[in-house]
């Protein structure tokens, strides 16, 4: 992996970087150019990595609100929980796909492809604290388990950005063509690998983050999507979007090795917490589908029209968010008889969902 001039490459000072962030996680995204949002006071540390839950939400006792990413409207809907009513919407850059916490869980991710920028909001209220631009086409985000490697997929410029964190505080980044389409990524155990759905070449690949390069491509399906490992790490389930299925990988042993049958256009994960089952959008069929681990096969299906696409589960295990790209929805569903619970109206194309209060992710 070829070391790029992060200073010279991104136009900023290593010192304004420096004042920006503090800690490991941080690090890892200070090769863009950090600025407060307006509003939010100075990017120092304390603002950034946060220090807990913000004054509101510790005093008046309310759960986090569901935060929603609008695709199409380039904001964020924050729904209240309780009321299961869309209470706000903030402004973030276009095209905002998906999200992810920091390890820490004080700041929340929130990816924008289209203006190649980063934002962090306060993952209780939803408010921006944060952004950061000049990061190219951030479509997926993913963590290595131990915190020492963020990497994003361009999925318009075919390529994977790594981004290593260092103890004394300096980000060194590399980029790994990986045509076509990259879409979604999963890490290994180990930290060492990252894996990637490719939409347009339907394949996934495997790269080794600290040689910078591609291990593998195998095919798997038609217009590879969501992908999750296995709790013992031995399997990837991706879920194949263009077909109706989810194709099971050893990755060590780089082949297939099951076929589960869910519905049109099975797209994406979640974990119920448990260790043994798995929830997988279908959005063509309109249905979120259990998938038990140990027998790998489908055990209910739950209805949830309008294109289901990202899902998120509370930590009672029991309630679940539904983004409904197609309907400009979140449906709100009860899991373990399928009840629908609400349909919240929100902005155009509703994608990336988070929780706060979430139930374990595997």
């Amino acid at each position: 992996m070829k070391p790029i001039d992060a200073d010279r490459h991104f136009g900023q000072s290593r010192r304004a970087v420096g004042r920006a962030f503090a800690g490991l996680a941080a690090t890892a995204l200070a090769v863009g150019r950090a600025e407060a949002y307006p509003g939010a006071g100075a990017p120092d540390a304390q603002a950034i990595i946060g220090s807990g839950p913000s004054a509101a939400v510790a005093t008046s006792g309310r759960r986090p609100h569901v935060i929603v990413l609008n695709s199409r409207d380039a904001t964020v809907s924050l729904i209240d929980q309780d009321r299961r009513v869309e209470v706000g919407r903030v402004d973030v850059g276009k095209e905002p796909h998906h999200l992810l916490p920091t390890p820490d869980n004080r700041q929340l991710i929130v990816a924008c492809s289209a203006s190649d920028e980063l934002f962090l909001l306060d993952p209780h209220t939803g408010d921006v604290r944060t952004r950061l631009r000049r990061i190219d086409d951030p479509y997926q985000l993913a963590f290595s388990p131990d915190q020492r490697w963020f990497v994003t997929a361009a999925l318009r410029l075919d390529r994977l950005d790594i981004y290593r964190c260092d103890e004394g505080g300096k980000s060194v980044t590399g980029r790994i063509a990986v045509a076509k389409a990259p879409s979604h990524l999963w890490f290994s155990a180990d930290n060492r690998h990252v894996f990637v759905t490719l939409q347009e070449s339907n394949e996934i690949a495997a790269v080794d983050v600290v040689t910078g390069q591609m291990i593998w491509r195998l095919p798997v399906g038609k217009q590879p999507a969501g992908i999750i490992m296995s709790p013992d790490d031995q399997l990837l389930y991706i879920g194949i979007m263009g077909e109706d299925h989810v194709e099971v990988v050893d990755w060590r042993a780089q082949r297939s090795v099951a076929r589960i049958r869910t519905g049109a256009g099975a797209h994406n994960f979640r974990g119920v917490g448990d260790g043994r089952h798995l929830l997988v959008s279908n959005r063509v069929a309109g249905t979120v589908s259990v998938i038990d681990l140990e027998t790998r096969a489908v055990v209910s299906e739950i209805a949830a029209a309008g294109g289901p696409d990202c899902i998120e589960l509370a930590d009672d295990r029991r309630t679940l968010w539904v983004t409904t790209r197609w309907n400009k929805q979140v449906s709100v569903l009860d899991l373990a008889s399928g009840n629908l619970l609400a349909q919240i109206p929100v902005g155009r194309s509703p994608h990336g969902v988070y929780l706060h209060n979430r139930a374990p992710l595997i």
